[in-house]
């Protein structure tokens, strides 16, 4: 089974930068006339992060939340002010690793649950060196 790796850096380190965003929507269904002009700005940091200075970036690597649509490449947005809570796609720390898992809290211990048949819910209890390092709050596809 392929060892996964989650690389974390700073969402305060990145480079502010304001994209072209048009004033067209994009169609779904059918096409559309589009015009070819960009109207406004588009800053990503500020429409994807609301605690600049509690949020992360990481690369996912690796296939165990593969049947939630969540692929190797793919990257996340984590802020470590949320509060975890049952169900949040989570980046957990748990004996010197980072995993990218769905978190369960139980009465005696938690499970982090991946979303591939061919990975095992990691059950955690006070023998574990664990945390819940971040609440995923976006994820970004790599196309």
């Amino acid at each position: 089974m392929k060892s996964e790796r989650i690389d974390i850096f700073s969402a305060d380190d990145e480079e502010k930068r304001e994209l072209p965003l048009s004033n067209d929507k994009v169609a779904a269904g059918f096409p559309s006339p589009a015009e070819d002009y960009a109207a406004q700005g588009l800053d990503l940091n500020k429409e994807l992060i609301k605690n600049p200075a509690s949020t992360f970036y990481a690369r996912v690597s690796g296939i165990s939340m593969s049947d939630e649509g969540i692929n190797d490449g793919d990257l996340l947005v984590i802020d470590k002010s949320i509060e975890p809570y049952n169900g949040c796609l989570a980046v957990c720390y748990i004996d010197g690793e980072f995993t990218l898992k769905r978190f369960q809290k139980k009465s005696d211990h938690a499970l982090l649950v991946p979303a591939n048949c061919n990975y095992k819910p990691i059950r955690v209890t006070d023998e574990n060196d664990f945390l819940v390092w971040g609440v995923v709050t976006y994820i970004i596809k790599k196309a």
